[in-house]
């Protein structure tokens, strides 16, 4: 964008092109406008043309001239008659924009010029030739920009700029070269089902007040428990603000199965609850029983194999060690995606373990849980069906905005009862529809962003198949990378074997390092090799790539691949840009 104010809906040029009184202009703006669905672009018509008169249909002959139009006021005094019809935001405050009078023309102008600069980011993200990231340290963003609030109003042309250096310095997370989170990629039919959401701006609690988002939750929720394989997609479910939300939701509701008193007479009145996990599984579930009250000493971390994996042996031996105490195993919590490894825990194993001693199951499939869309990968969650409880977050392999994830429950009706509180105000109960789909008395929170559209609106763009075709695509492509990789000099695998999600886990080895015996001064100079090439990678800007160190092993890369947008190429350019910014260590 080359200043605010330039956008497609910018009002006025010194050379008259830019008037919507010119007919060629404003014949040009009506055939865009046209393309609004819904009305939409009728509205905008009328309001370039004048309420009197309507443009001609598409294909039609040339619309006639407007008569008369209000300008928008451009001057520095309130009320003015300023005849002139340019938005000037140097003079213009949000008090300007709707629901103020005469609003329409200035606000369609900021809101174009703002999307404006929001497409323009969408684009630089896919090219490549751009940077990853434009690193600053704290410390220099602090000293370069005045980011105080103040108390008097900045105007919009401020505004537009602080919107601008706001993505001048954001991670551009749908790069095809950024691998550093597990949510990675930007799809354009859940961008703007995101825009879409935030227009519409309501909550999630009641049909009442969302009436077609409520019944998406409803319908998309039933098919994610279709998927994972409960009869006719029986069960309960909610969307939440994330992977450990959602895990704290099954802790919830495992302890309310077990103890229904607790919810009135809090820990107080039920025994020292266990719970168990992998010592890889995701640092929520202690998150969860330290905000519930059970405790982080409460949960037991099971020991995994080498590749990660839930050992079940060890799994049976610590609840019979935790119950010969007078403890209460209440709940198990399986991994299906490990956050380092991508491992998946043997579910079937564990499943036979939880119905022996009568314990809930639930399955972190947070990370895993996009592969039950894929024929080709859905086994690696087989036994997930026999769960009472799964977390699967979207907005991970599938590549769904953040955020969108859910906590599905196989016994319905359970987390109404475990989280009622009949708050009369809201869920009254002589309303005029089926109050089944009231949603907000289940739910921990009052206030619920809405997430399922993200979700729903791409998969009725891109099908069950489309979803598989891309997890497919970047499973193979982390295939790739371990092919590669795996008797390359200068690099050392972490685990043995294919890696069985998306995650591959190496060390890069400097040449300076290869002639070393593998002995404790050589673990301590490789463990300071990845967080300087990570360094280097963000002050160049190239790619990202997250490191870690995990029990005994050192610093190691941990690279996963969720974005669809990242080819072989881009697999080639990190490995390439690994071996450049480390040579010389």
């Amino acid at each position: 964008m080359a200043s605010p104010g330039s956008g497609f809906w910018s009002f006025g040029s010194e050379d008259g092109s830019g008037d919507p009184e010119n007919p060629s202009t404003a014949r040009a703006w009506c055939q865009v406008a046209q393309k609004f669905t819904g009305g939409i672009g009728n509205k905008l018509c009328a309001l370039l043309y004048g309420d009197a008169e309507k443009p001609a249909e598409s294909g039609g002959s040339e619309p006639p001239r407007a008569t008369s139009r209000k300008a928008a006021c451009a001057c520095n005094q309130k009320p003015c008659s300023c005849p002139k019809a340019e938005v000037n935001y140097a003079f213009l405050h949000a008090t300007d924009l709707l629901p103020a009078c005469d609003g329409e023309r200035p606000t369609l102008a900021f809101l174009q010029d703002v999307m404006d600069i929001l497409l323009q980011y969408v684009v630089k993200s896919f090219d490549r030739s751009t940077k990853v990231i434009d690193f600053h340290y704290p410390n220099e963003l602090l000293q370069e920009y005045n980011w105080e609030l103040a108390d008097q109003p900045q105007n919009l042309e401020e505004i537009l700029m602080h919107c601008q250096t706001t993505l001048k310095y954001a991670i551009k997370t749908g790069h095809p070269r950024y691998f550093n989170q597990l949510s990675t990629g930007l799809d354009m039919v859940g961008l703007a089902a995101d825009w879409l959401t935030s227009t519409a701006n309501t909550n999630m609690f009641t049909y009442e007040i969302a009436p077609v988002f409520v019944l998406l939750e409803y319908v998309t929720l039933k098919k994610m428990r279709e998927i994972i394989g409960w009869p006719g997609g029986s069960g309960d479910g909610i969307f939440s603000p994330g992977g450990a939300i959602s895990n704290m939701y099954a802790m919830l509701i495992a302890r309310f199965k077990m103890f229904p008193e607790v919810k009135e007479k809090g820990m107080a009145a039920v025994p020292r609850l266990i719970a168990f996990t992998s010592e890889h599984s995701h640092f929520s579930l202690k998150k969860g029983a330290a905000a519930l009250g059970i405790g982080t000493d409460s949960v037991i971390l099971i020991k995994c194999d080498e590749r990660g994996k839930m050992v079940p042996s060890d799994l049976e031996r610590r609840i019979l060690e935790a119950k010969q105490k007078g403890f209460v195993p209440f709940l198990v919590s399986a991994t299906a995606g490990t956050t380092v490894y991508g491992a998946f825990d043997p579910l079937l194993a564990v499943a036979d373990i939880c119905k022996k001693y009568k314990i809930w199951m639930h399955v972190d499939a947070a990370w895993g849980g996009g592969l039950l869309m894929s024929r080709k990968h859905k086994w690696k969650l087989s036994g997930v069906e026999r769960a009472n409880s799964v977390t699967w977050n979207p907005h991970k392999m599938m590549g769904v905005p953040l955020q969108c994830s859910a906590l599905l429950v196989r016994e319905e009706g359970l987390m109404q009862s475990c989280n009622q509180m009949h708050a009369s105000y809201l869920f009254q109960q002589d309303k005029h529809y089926d109050l089944s789909y009231d949603t907000g008395d289940k739910a921990l929170q009052c206030g619920r962003h809405v997430d399922v559209f993200k979700l729903w609106l791409m998969w009725r763009a891109k099908g069950t198949t489309g979803f598989e075709a891309h997890i497919d695509k970047c499973l193979e492509l982390a295939e790739y990378l371990y092919s590669i990789i795996k008797n390359r000099e200068g690099y050392e695998m972490v685990f043995d074997g294919k890696p069985q999600h998306t995650n591959v886990c190496f060390w890069y080895v400097p040449p300076s390092l290869r002639v070393l015996e593998d002995n404790e001064e050589r673990m301590n100079r490789l463990s300071k090799v990845a967080p300087v090439i990570k360094a280097r990678m963000m002050e160049y800007g190239t790619t990202m790539v997250s490191y870690q160190p995990l029990g005994d092993k050192v610093n190691f890369f941990r690279m996963v691949i969720s974005n669809p947008a990242a080819t072989h190429q881009d697999i080639d350019f990190l490995i390439e840009e690994i071996e450049r910014l480390g040579q010389d260590l």
